[in-house]
C-alpha cells in the first residue's frame, strides 16, 4: 500500500500556504474552533436539560 509520506504532506501544506496566506488560514482556523467550542457547548446543554415528560395519549 502506499501512504502519504512527510514530504508529501509538507508540499501540499506549502501550498496551501500560497494559496490561502497565513492570515486567512489563521481567520479560518479561529473560526473553526469556535465553531466546534459552540457545537460542544449546546450538546453539554443537551444532556443537563431534564428530560420531557412523556404523556399517554388515549
Amino acid at each position: 500500500m502506499m501512504g502519504i509520506s512527510i514530504w508529501q504532506l509538507l508540499i501540499i501544506l506549502l501550498i496551501v500556504v500560497m494559496l490561502f496566506g497565513t492570515k486567512r488560514l489563521r481567520n479560518l482556523g479561529s473560526d473553526l474552533g469556535g465553531a466546534i467550542s459552540g457545537f460542544r457547548k449546546s450538546v453539554n446543554e443537551g444532556e443537563n436539560s431534564p428530560e420531557p415528560v412523556k404523556q399517554e395519549i388515549k
